[in-house]
């Protein structure tokens, strides 16, 4: 009884420049309260910034955020899933890449992302019908 991901797709994705400073991506995704912004060059994915990248590549190197450009620091190898993929799919892709976001693509479309907390959301909704069907047919 695994479910897709389709219902966990986040479509709104926030997106900046790649030529603009860590600082930008961090200040915009702040603002957005989200934990990953889409990077952009010549309006085609770039890459995806996370609050990972921003930790481990910027801040606990000790780089300047105002002075850095995020296409130096972005993550740029981006794992891609489909909206049709199992969150136990994802799960197992985001701890063999070590990362907490997948970039969603329906083709060659890109139609949003995924986060590790989107993907225990839905296994916990799938624990709960699986409880919920198993205590019915017990009951009956």
């Amino acid at each position: 009884m695994a479910w897709n991901i389709a219902s966990k797709i986040v479509h709104r994705v926030v997106t900046i420049d790649e030529n603009h400073t860590v600082l930008d991506a961090a200040t915009l995704m702040a603002e957005e309260f989200v934990g990953s912004a889409l990077i952009t060059s010549s309006s085609k994915i770039a890459g995806v910034f996370t609050e990972r990248d921003l930790m481990m590549r910027v801040v606990g190197r000790k780089r300047d955020p105002e002075n850095v450009k995020i296409k130096d620091v972005m993550t740029k190898n981006m794992v891609t899933v489909s909206p049709k993929d199992t969150a136990n799919h994802c799960l197992n892709l985001m701890k063999e890449h070590r990362c907490r976001h997948l970039l969603v693509f329906d083709n060659e479309e890109f139609i949003g992302i995924v986060s590790l907390r989107d993907m225990v959301a839905l296994l916990m909704e799938e624990k709960e019908a699986l409880i919920a069907y198993l205590h019915q047919y017990i009951s009956s």
